[in-house]
């Protein structure tokens, strides 16, 4: 089962709410959409590297939230930036 989805396998459709079937529904179709265009068009990012100013970012961020750090509130940054 992928992590965050609904186990309804044992369910049938009359058993289901409307908003379990929904979002059922909605799951499957944006699945099949993914796949679908990385079919049509492929992976933009395929044989492409991380430049290693990224890595070294992205690796002090996980080492920060491993510590217990977070950044700041995204509300914090978007009143300052006036994005409001």
């Amino acid at each position: 089962m992928v992590e965050g989805k609904a186990d309804m396998s044992r369910e049938s459709v009359a058993q289901i709410s409307q908003a379990e079937f929904r979002k059922m529904l909605e799951e499957v179709v944006e699945e099949t959409l993914e796949q679908k265009l990385l079919e049509l068009f492929g992976d933009p990012d395929e044989g492409l590297e991380v430049r290693e100013a990224v890595r070294a970012g992205l690796r002090r961020q996980q080492n920060e939230v491993a510590a217990g750090q977070h950044g700041r509130p995204f509300e914090d940054v978007v009143r300052e930036r006036g994005l409001e």
